[in-house]
């Protein structure tokens, strides 16, 4: 059986990336989220939002246009990159791109039958640093996911994959009550086997590590069951890597201040009532949980 930690203050009040006050935008990092469509603008937006206020330096979005137009109206800090629509272009800028970020987001808001999904995932796998599969990036089709198997084995440093428990199903080609009756033991073997940080979410949410540890973090919230909350959690993952964290504390410090700020928002204007949006502004009591705050310093 693997190693179970809980995955609390305790754990990650001293994961804080550093926050020196003589730092530039270039020490925090730069963060580049590839995520939204035409029909789900939003999710860019959420993520772009999260990655910001994780403490990013720069946050890049990499999208198309209704996308881009969407994202300028809502965070003028965000910085815009135009998704090239012929595939050649496409997959030369994002190698371009690599080089210039800390960290790449892939994967939020766009959907999985996109033509150019697994040859971009590709190219963000095999040159970003740090990188997280969210949503459209998680293949499900049988040669798709062999291959992206294969790119997530070949990888230096683990990438985080973000499935909730349907799309872990797909992925694994099993009943989604298997999959949600026994997902601690297929995320650690996923993790083993493919050498990558899994973020199994659900209303309890598992991390688990390529070493075989597994993290738990078990605090339900139904104001969380709402399209958009998992596009806050990966841009705080992406925001968190592009400072410099190592994946698994990246994960799991986003996973408690994401369930953090959602509770505060649920206390304090109803779960039912809450909305993803909220949790951007909630995220100060989630810093504050976890010890990062400047008034716990």
């Amino acid at each position: 059986m693997a190693d179970i930690f809980t995955i609390d203050r305790e754990l990650i009040s001293g994961f804080a990336p550093e926050r020196p006050e003589d730092g530039h935008k270039n020490t925090f990092g730069t963060a580049l989220i590839c995520a939204g469509s035409e029909y789900m603008t939003g999710a860019a937006v959420l993520a772009c939002d999260a990655a910001l206020r994780s403490g990013a330096g720069l946050v890049k979005v990499f999208s198309e246009e209704k996308t881009l137009d969407a994202v300028s109206s809502i965070e003028p800090c965000a910085l815009l990159e135009l998704r090239p629509a012929k595939t050649a272009a496409l997959l030369r800028k994002a190698s371009e791109l690599c080089r210039k970020v800390s960290s790449v987001l892939i994967g939020s808001g766009i959907p999985a039958d996109y033509e150019n999904m697994e040859s971009l995932t590709e190219v963000f796998l095999r040159d970003a640093g740090n990188i997280v599969l969210d949503a459209g990036a998680l293949a499900s089709k049988p040669d798709v996911l062999s291959r992206l198997k294969e790119r997530l084995q070949a990888r230096e440093t683990p990438a985080v994959i973000t499935p909730h428990i349907g799309e872990f199903a797909r992925m694994l080609g099993l009943p989604k009550k298997e999959v949600a009756d026994n997902a601690e033991e297929l995320a650690c073997r996923f993790a083993l086997d493919n050498k990558c940080v899994v973020v199994l979410k659900s209303h309890k949410t598992t991390v688990a590590i390529p070493d075989g540890k597994l993290y738990i973090h078990e605090e339900a919230n139904s104001g969380l069951a709402k399209g958009g909350s998992g596009d806050v959690l990966a841009g705080l993952i992406a925001g968190f890597l592009a400072q410099g964290m190592e994946p698994y504390k990246a994960a799991c410090s986003a996973v408690f201040i994401h369930s953090k700020a959602g509770r505060a928002a649920a206390d304090d204007i109803g779960a039912r009532y809450m909305l993803p949006t909220d949790l951007l502004n909630y995220l100060p009591e989630g810093y504050q949980e976890a010890g990062w705050s400047e008034d716990d310093e």
